[in-house]
């Protein structure tokens, strides 16, 4: 199972890398989280210096797709060459999106004019783009969901680990990285987001996941 996450120059280290951390709490030697770049070093919106671990043809060919967000996604959607490379298919693969990586799943036409989650500052690009935003942290359709904000980065996550490898798994994710003495507070709060869209389906073959949703 490989988990690509997009990740672009000016990325924004909330997305990507809290992303990164809750969903490599699953501890399965199939699973694999990977940083996916067009180049083999991004530089984030505060000048943290990443190494790709993964390009973008693994992205595309992988099971699951998180696409971040950054500072430069308007010159990511206005690269004709870069967006071409982004061969992405939830007929495929569980796609997610984070703030500004809503964009790039507008442009490349992978909402289907369907309601979205972004942040604030992208909410305008996003409308223009025909996507009518929605006023909340998460939300799914299917195969595909957005989340706007970046702390929202744990329902992301927790979305993916839910339909990959279970509800439960999920939980122990989520209970893990939450803070002393909240623990039950913040779990029960990423459950009550990510529930309403999790399919009545058993993890663990991802055919049969995505089966389920077309």
């Amino acid at each position: 199972m490989h988990i690509a996450i997009l990740t672009f120059e000016g990325f924004n280290e909330l997305d990507s890398l809290i992303a990164l951390n809750i969903l490599n709490r699953v501890k399965d030697p199939d699973w694999r989280v990977s940083i996916a770049s067009p180049t083999a070093r991004i530089r984030s919106m505060n000048g943290v210096a990443v190494e790709a671990q993964a390009s973008l043809k693994d992205a595309c060919e992988a099971d699951a797709v998180l696409v971040g967000s950054g500072i430069l996604t308007r010159d990511v959607v206005a690269d004709a060459t870069l967006m071409s490379q982004l061969r992405l298919d939830p007929a495929r693969q569980l796609l997610g999106a984070q703030c500004s990586g809503t964009l790039i799943l507008a442009k490349l036409g992978l909402l289907n004019g369907v309601p979205a989650c972004t942040d604030v500052t992208t909410k305008p690009w996003v409308e223009e783009a025909g996507i009518a935003v929605l006023d909340q942290p998460f939300v799914a359709r299917g195969n595909v969901a957005t989340a706007g904000g970046c702390l929202s980065s744990q329902y992301l996550a927790a979305w993916f680990i839910a339909r990959l490898a279970g509800v439960e798994a999920a939980r122990r994710a989520i209970h893990y990285v939450a803070p002393v003495g909240e623990k039950e507070i913040y779990v029960a709060r990423a459950m009550a987001n990510i529930s309403p869209f999790l399919q009545e389906t058993q993890p663990g073959n991802l055919t049969e996941v995505l089966r389920s949703s077309n």
